[in-house]
């Protein structure tokens, strides 16, 4: 049944709201189905006069459309840079860019007082965000370095027009709906309940991390005068991921060649199997495929198996980058899980997919750390799919408030990061040789060592996204001056003009007014993995506390109580009508 149809059938909506009015539920997750449901319906529309409701139908779609735009704008304009001569590039990174020759054509002006003509063969380097992200990390060439970040943060220009026209739909769309912004009607369901408790929590954020934000910036400064023999030299945003990389390395000694020794591909699987098993007392069992229900012959397919309660749930793992694949990592519902009958339920399937690198001329792919935590991240996604077990769809795993439903997948990246879980599956590709307890500790120090300039980086991107769908001005507004004012003025580091970073900020079309969940998230759990899981992190008991009290009620349970319940009332506070996240514990984690 077409799914408009449905958003829009009163009959449906109509026995909905006696169901909810006259509490002819049986239970209370079922009362709470019938109050999300006539939610749902409502942010469709269908309560409103016909004229209404159809405006709203044709913004929603056009919300939908240019969302796509937005993304086929980043994939088709990634932006580009020549660098000449080859050798500007160091060999050993040449393989990630594509070689170009091209017609050097010198003057009698010419400083080297060459006449002839030459092909002189240099490098074409992208500028999407991986390969600008590599660039920024890797190279030491200044100059190369600040076109890279420039043309990568100024493309597609496209975007500043598209990111208006959603701006204006969902402003409308929100008024329509009698709010004042698209900011309120989208976080009004949520925990914080309103932009301005959202606002009042990052401005809080903000003021405790500034300082020692500004004090990392000095440092870094100071390294780059020292290493560049410029005691006057200034630091530029094209400057904090290179100088940066190299002060954890030093300071911590570190080699990400090392440390990525350590995690080939099949053996971090391996560790989502232990953590399972140690967790949950369950394993994964590989599963045939029907016909035609893999997608790639990379695709596999496996069970979360519990011995005495058989198959919790089924999970598609496609983790490997190819050509014309879905370009980042995430997790997607397939199937929710719900209750069929007393002894039947309908097991839940999700697909994991990862962008992982297949190295060339070996059968093992070794993945950065950042990348194994990208993995659990997404695993923790997948666990709350899998072990929940509620009795409507409707409310199966990830189907949550907005700003609860990251705190699984923070959770379980504490994981990647501990050596107590890490000395069970990290294990180098040669010699399985077990990871050093002293590297695992060197990797927590470097991952601390610029907390507060991270933390205030994702405060910023916060702010962005409320802002642009917060109350809007009387004319339009200019989202590149709004976005340049917010970082001069929330973050420690200079905007460089002409820039419009925010044109590849997927987020704001994916979350809209949400980004903001992260950092509830990351604050929920720091207190969890703190309260909870830290003194015994892969006990059966912590497993048991994790599974019983936190995944398997998905969205059934309201999220407050659920966290509460779970991890204790000082978890959250009121403020405002609002609940925000307590951030003592996210702070200590920090060393603030």
């Amino acid at each position: 049944m077409d799914l408009q149809f449905l958003n829009t059938n009163h009959i449906l909506y109509n026995a909905v709201l006696i169901a909810e009015r006259e509490g002819l539920m049986q239970s209370e997750e079922a009362q709470r189905a019938a109050h999300s449901l006539r939610v749902d319906f409502e942010k469709g529309g269908i309560h409103l006069p016909r004229g209404k409701l159809e405006r709203v139908n044709q913004l929603n779609m056009e919300i939908a459309q240019l969302g796509r735009l937005f993304s086929e704008n980043i994939i088709n304009d990634p932006g580009y840079i020549d660098i000449f001569p080859a050798s500007r590039i160091p060999k050993n990174m040449q393989h990630y860019f594509k070689p170009i020759c091209r017609q050097f054509i010198s003057t009698s002006n010419d400083s080297f007082g060459l006449r002839d003509k030459s092909k002189e063969k240099g490098f074409r380097l992208a500028t999407d965000p991986s390969s600008l992200s590599s660039i920024l990390k890797w190279l030491s060439d200044a100059e190369v370095r600040q076109r890279a970040y420039i043309m990568g943060n100024s493309v597609p220009r496209a975007n500043i027009l598209v990111i208006n026209k959603v701006i204006s739909a969902r402003h409308e769309l929100a008024q329509i709906m009698g709010c004042r912004s698209y900011a309120e009607f989208a976080i009004r369901p949520s925990m914080a309940a309103s932009p301005d408790v959202v606002s009042t929590f990052l401005h809080d954020l903000t003021n405790i991390v500034r300082n020692k934000a500004d004090e990392e910036f000095r440092l870094i400064q100071d390294y780059k005068r020292i290493v560049s023999h410029d005691v006057s030299a200034d630091l530029e945003p094209w400057d904090e991921v290179y100088f940066t990389g190299r002060m954890k390395s030093s300071a911590c000694d570190l080699d990400s060649s090392v440390i990525s020794s350590y995690f080939p591909l099949i053996q971090c699987l391996e560790g989502l199997r232990l953590l399972v098993e140690s967790l949950f007392g369950v394993t994964f069992r590989s599963i045939p495929f029907k016909s035609g229900e893999s997608w790639h012959p990379e695709v596999i397919k496996l069970s979360l198996y519990h011995p005495d309660e058989g198959d919790l749930g089924f999970l598609y793992l496609d983790l490997y980058s190819r050509e014309g694949k879905y370009p980042g990592c995430a997790h997607f519902a397939v199937r929710g899980g719900r209750r069929l009958s007393n002894r039947e339920y309908q097991l839940p399937m999700v697909a994991l997919v990862c962008n992982f690198p297949i190295s060339r001329g070996s059968s093992i792919s070794n993945l950065n750390h950042s990348d194994v935590e990208t993995l659990f991240h997404e695993f923790g996604h997948a666990l709350h799919s899998l072990l929940s077990r509620t009795d409507y769809q409707h409310f199966s795993g990830t189907r949550v408030v907005l700003d609860f439903a990251e705190t699984p997948s923070n959770l379980f990246e504490y994981y990647a990061w501990d050596y107590r879980a890490l000395r069970m599956f990290a294990k180098h590709y040669s010699t399985g040789e077990v990871i050093p307890e002293k590297l695992v500790h060197s990797m927590n120090r470097a991952r601390n060592m610029f907390s507060a300039t991270e933390l205030q980086r994702q405060i910023f991107y916060s702010l962005i996204d409320l802002t642009l769908f917060g109350e809007q001005p009387s004319t339009p507004m200019d989202t590149v001056s709004v976005v340049a004012d917010l970082k001069r003025q929330y973050t420690s580091w200079k905007y460089v003009k002409g820039t419009h970073w925010h044109t590849r900020f997927s987020h704001l079309i994916n979350y809209g007014a949400g980004y903001y969940s992260y950092l509830y998230a990351r604050c929920f759990a720091a207190t969890i993995w703190e309260k909870i899981c830290n003194e015994d992190p892969l006990s059966l008991s912590t497993g048991t506390a994790i599974r019983s009290k936190f995944l398997q009620h998905g969205g059934a349970k309201d999220p407050s109580r659920l966290l509460t319940d779970f991890a204790g009332h000082g978890i959250l506070r009121a403020h405002h009508g609002g609940l925000v996240p307590d951030i003592s514990c996210l702070c200590k984690e920090m060393g603030f």
